[in-house]
């Protein structure tokens, strides 16, 4: 015989649940590369821009007085800040007689170095040849009040006075100028100093015999208010601020003796210039210019803090065939990814993407026009990116780690056991011929605590009693064969003597006699009595239970059944039942409830009638039915009595019962009660008079 193979929807389970975990898998990818392409595009459009709010910054910020200052002196960047070096002014001059003026523009070009204390400096020069040579001093700090040098006084260090040196071209520049009040006045006016700076010849000697320089002009201002609170008057520092107009007679004769003057100087970034506020009578040097502590103006250099990884940022004079000033972000560049990853997100499509972005700018200043270009690198989104997805593809490779963990440990502790439960079952159920056949049915090795488990252990223990129960009715069945072989051979016997008195061919009686003898073959020669009784066939028709409960119950004592009791409902009430067979399922529960219930006691019978159904509950009292043996009472050779057999006690009539109430469309249980036990008989109801087939 040939044995068919396992059709694909018995592997339905498996493809459903692999099917599952590998789905799941793929979205957990599919998320992963949606979510990178996502942030793929979003970093685009926000590089974007960003890149463009970038460049309008730059821009805007070299528009304005401090960065003009940066582009017209992009060699401040390359030296030291102190001694200070000369810048050129985006102004063509400074009007160094009025403080407002001065201040406004020292703070608008952002020339000012910062020193410790809140003090500064600027030295620069304007962007105009033609408003003379002349090298701009402006500063402010916090000293006391001014002492200022009375007119008479020979010598010059009985007063505050500023010195200031010039380096340039190999050759030295020094000036000396003491505070002066206006006309001959030798104090300081509460409402504050503001005084004249007169220039000297600086030799390091005696200056009292020098003139003063007539080109040399400065002023000083001292606030009245003390930069402290509750401080002494005499002695509190006050805001200061002088503003100097340094001749240097060597620019001077440049601008005179050259036909077409250049300006700024060649050199203006070596000419070097140290500032000096001294105290009267030799006391501490209040302020000076090449103290440690010094912060530089604004330069190109910063604004590569604006630019990102990756950009470069041109500045170009047009017109100059100089090479441009490249600033590039020294920032370290972000943390190296997988090379899978990065091959990857460049592989993402992204829509409405310019891949090199660039964007140009044109700035004016007195001296000539700038181009500025910033030019874009989109591999430094990429690199972001990279690193971000990265150190997230630890957290996607964590997950389907964890996805096929489970699937593993399912695979392993569940399905393969299910698989091997069900190769073993379908094995059985393809080869069980008999009782021996289940011997090969063996799942004790699957046995667990998990649900898989306690069902292995379960079909163990039903198959274990399949098996007793099989060897038992095959035992029982060759008991009954051997039975109805030994009680149908007594029967022919006489049948046979009959036979012979009544042999003649014209004797009417040998007919029924050989179909005595056929029946007798066909019942009890080979079929057992189950499968007889299995096998009947029932004509059910319409039975009006009440009167037929009346009849049993008043007939009961016929057959040996005492103290029936029935009351009658009065009225027709009709079932669908075969008449004959429901008397003996009647007769096989009242006979099983005679031989139980309390010797006196009456055997109660009841009928309840809902619109579908009819259920007659048939009561008695005595010991209840163990729970165990509850559901087999209705088995076909089950019985509590030892011997049954010789008593004739077969264990059939319950079986029969059951049997003729399927047959009949209805129902018998039996179920235990406070004193005793219940069989319920539950019929269809039907219409009066008709018959069923």
């Amino acid at each position: 015989m040939r044995t068919p193979r396992p059709s694909l929807a018995s592997f339905r389970l498996r493809l459903l649940f692999r099917g599952a975990f590998l789905l799941l898998a793929a979205a957990a990818l599919a998320l992963a590369v949606f979510v990178l392409r996502e942030e793929k595009q979003l970093s685009y459009r926000t590089y974007q821009l960003g890149f463009h709010k970038t460049a309008a910054q730059i821009a805007a910020r070299l528009r304005h007085p401090t960065g003009q200052l940066a582009l017209l002196n992009p060699h401040a960047q390359d030296v030291g800040v102190t001694p200070l070096h000369p810048l050129l002014l985006p102004f063509a001059a400074i009007d160094f007689d009025d403080q407002g003026k001065v201040e406004q523009a020292v703070e608008m070009s952002g020339c000012m170095v910062r020193y410790p204390h809140d003090a500064g400096a600027c030295v620069a020069v304007g962007n105009n040849p033609y408003a003379g040579g002349f090298i701009y001093v402006a500063g402010s700090l916090d000293a006391p009040q001014l002492v200022p040098h009375v007119h008479g006084d020979m010598a010059l260090d009985h007063a505050h006075r500023v010195r200031v040196a010039v380096a340039m071209r190999g050759q030295q520049y020094r000036w000396i100028a003491p505070f002066e009040l206006p006309g001959d006045s030798a104090t300081v006016p509460p409402t504050g100093a503001r005084g004249r700076l007169t220039g000297f010849i600086d030799h390091g000697v005696d200056t009292t015999r020098e003139r003063p320089i007539k080109d040399f002009r400065g002023w000083i201002w001292q606030s009245p208010r003390c930069e402290v609170a509750d401080a002494t008057p005499a002695t509190c520092a006050r805001r200061t601020f002088f503003s100097v107009r340094l001749p240097v007679n060597v620019l001077h004769d440049d601008l005179v003796q050259a036909a077409r003057p250049v300006w700024p100087p060649h050199d203006l970034g070596q000419i070097q210039v140290h500032i000096e506020l001294l105290s009267p009578d030799g006391g501490p040097t209040l302020f000076d210019s090449n103290q440690p502590g010094a912060t530089p103006p604004f330069s190109l250099n910063e604004l590569t803090a604006l630019l990102l990884p990756g950009e470069t940022l041109h500045i170009h004079k047009t017109g100059v065939d100089d090479a441009p000033l490249v600033l590039r972000n020294t920032d370290p560049q972000p943390a190296e990814s997988a090379r899978f990853i990065d091959r990857l997100i460049r592989h993402l499509p992204v829509d409405a993407y310019d891949p090199a972005p660039e964007a140009r700018e044109l700035i004016a200043t007195p001296v000539g026009s700038y181009e500025v270009v910033l030019k874009g690198d989109v591999r430094s989104v990429n690199r972001a990116i990279g690193a971000v997805a990265t150190r997230a593809s630890w957290f996607v490779g964590g997950m389907l780690l964890a996805i096929m963990a489970a699937w593993l440990i399912i695979e392993i502790g569940l399905i393969r056991r299910i698989a091997i439960l069900t190769k073993r079952s379908r094995s059985v159920a393809r080869t069980m011929q008999g009782a021996g056949e289940l011997d090969g049915f063996n799942v004790s090795d699957l046995r667990g605590r998990d649900e898989l488990g306690i069902l292995a252990g379960c079909l163990q223990d039903l198959m274990q009693r399949v098996r007793e129960d099989v060897a038992r009715e095959q035992i029982r069945a060759e008991q009954e064969k051997d039975m109805w072989h030994a009680v149908g051979h007594e029967i022919m016997s006489p049948l046979q003597s009959l036979k012979a008195l009544h042999g003649a061919e014209d004797d009417p009686s040998a007919r029924y006699i050989e179909r005595m003898q056929q029946a007798i073959r066909v019942l009890y020669g080979s079929a057992s009595p189950s499968e007889a009784f299995q096998t009947t066939t029932l004509q059910v028709e319409s039975v009006d239970i009440d009167s037929f409960l009346t009849h049993v119950a008043g007939n009961a004592p016929c057959v040996g059944i005492e103290q029936v009791v029935y009351t009658a409902a009065g009225e027709a009430v009709w079932v669908r039942a075969d008449d004959y067979p429901l008397e003996d399922v009647v007769t096989h529960v009242l006979r099983n409830a005679d031989r139980y219930r309390q010797p006196g006691s009456a055997i109660t019978i009841r009928l309840d009638v809902t619109e579908t159904q009819v259920s007659v509950s048939i009561h008695n009292e005595g010991p209840m039915i163990p729970d165990e043996m509850i559901d087999k009472i209705f088995e076909y050779g089950v019985s509590d009595q030892p011997e049954s057999g010789a008593h004739g006690n077969r264990g059939q009539g319950l079986f029969v019962a059951k049997t003729y109430m399927a047959k009949m469309g209805g129902t018998i249980t039996a179920r235990n009660v406070d004193d005793g036990v219940v069989f319920v008989l539950t019929l269809q109801r039907g219409p009066a008079g008709v018959v069923h087939g």
